[in-house]
């Protein structure tokens, strides 16, 4: 445990910007753990409480490495892991007493469903005032709290499946559970905005997240099209509302993402084409045209693109300024993240225990992320953690 908190840490190749920092991860799945990975990366000592079935994602397989699912090991670095059985009374104490020495708690119970064990908001706040209490849900505390919270139902109720898929063919979920990702960091904020809080007048908060807000914040454009503009956005496959292009378009042997994102990247578009003279057409000059108009331009601009290859093409345009990109499978992704000094790929713990994961996505200065411990094995740490509390029990 970390040593503010009675016991000195293992040794570690950086604090971290949160080292003291002790975090009761009571969440499951994606949402919550995200967010407490991201916290235990930047040096927050994270004690994940686990049932004595363990965390669902543990069953989510395939894929695996070694047995265990990836999933789990994708989201549950940098955490020390205790089984307890929030029924049994003497499971129900340790887990009390790990809140009441917390600086932070994170659950994702549905609303309400900690309190019969006394680890609710309240109850917490009032044996450790300094608390910073995390709640997660799907749909919210009021009406919505019986909701069950998985981001499938939340890509298809806030709208994003809507937006999603062929024009003419089916809505279609996203490749990864978006929702699920955005709350965590969106708990994950807030989190560290009310630790400011608490750093400065003293108090604790309860800070709470749930998947339907995320969702419609993180729709952005085509939200604010609707509250903002009474106008419902529509399903356009891989277009662009305000932007053209903004979409893969076809080369001679495949695929390309072109990007005009404003109109000198346009007319750069236009030179390496070929066709400059389409820069002075009126209904491509701006931006807004070419987006009403962009039945007319498509056809002029894949005239040239057909021509070469979708390698020759992202060459030159990447030169002129152009954005582009090729449409990689994940392998390719981490592949040019390699070739442009990213490091995505890092080794948490050491020896035959190290497993690779994706780097922590924030880069520090003075207090880089830490990869010390691998995922845990259900309960790895469960006698270590309670001796410790029984030991902080013990003490005057």
């Amino acid at each position: 445990m970390a040593a503010e908190h009675g016991r000195e840490p293992e040794p570690t190749a950086s604090g971290g910007p949160l080292r003291g920092l002790l975090v009761a991860d009571f969440s499951r799945i994606l949402a919550g753990p995200y967010a407490t990975m991201l916290l235990a990366d930047m040096g927050a000592e994270v004690v994940k409480v686990e049932s004595p079935g363990g965390d669902d994602t543990r069953t989510w397989m395939p894929p695996v490495r070694d047995g265990v699912s990836t999933y789990y090991l994708g989201i549950n670095r940098n955490k020390r892991s205790i089984a307890l059985d929030l029924r049994d009374p003497d499971d129900l104490a340790v887990a009390q007493a790990l809140a009441d020495r917390a600086d932070v708690l994170i659950e994702n119970f549905k609303p309400g469903g900690l309190r019969r064990f006394g680890l609710d908001y309240d109850t917490v706040a009032a044996a450790n005032p300094r608390i910073v209490y995390a709640s997660i849900s799907g749909f919210g505390t009021g009406p919505g709290a019986a909701l069950p919270g998985y981001d499938l139902m939340v890509q298809a109720i806030s709208g994003l499946m809507s937006l999603t898929g062929d024009p003419d063919g089916s809505p279609y979920r996203a490749g990864i559970s978006v929702f699920d990702v955005m709350t965590g960091m969106h708990a994950t904020i807030g989190i560290l905005a009310a630790l400011h809080h608490r750093g400065v007048d003293g108090d604790g908060q309860h800070v709470e997240v749930n998947l339907l807000s995320s969702a419609l914040s993180g729709l952005v454009n085509h939200s604010s099209a609707y509250v903002a503009g009474d106008t419902v956005p529509y399903r356009m496959g891989n277009a662009h509302p305000s932007l053209f292009p903004y979409e893969p378009l076809p080369t001679a042997d495949g695929e390309l993402v072109v990007i005009a994102g404003n109109d000198g990247q346009f007319a750069k578009l236009c030179e390496v084409l070929g066709v400059p003279e389409l820069v002075d057409d009126p209904r491509f000059g701006r931006n807004q045209d070419r987006t009403t108009n962009r039945e007319e331009l498509r056809p002029l601009l894949l005239e040239r693109l057909r021509t070469r290859s979708k390698d020759e093409w992202f060459r030159d345009l990447i030169a002129a300024g152009v954005p582009c990109a090729p449409i990689n499978t994940i392998d390719g992704g981490v592949a040019l993240a390699d070739e442009l000094d990213l490091h995505p790929v890092v080794e948490v713990g050491a020896g035959d225990r190290a497993v690779p994961s994706v780097r922590h996505p924030i880069t520090f200065s003075a207090t880089p992320a830490r990869y010390d411990l691998p995922p845990p094995g259900l309960d790895e740490h469960g006698t270590e953690i309670r001796t410790w509390l029984t030991e902080r029990q013990d003490q005057p």
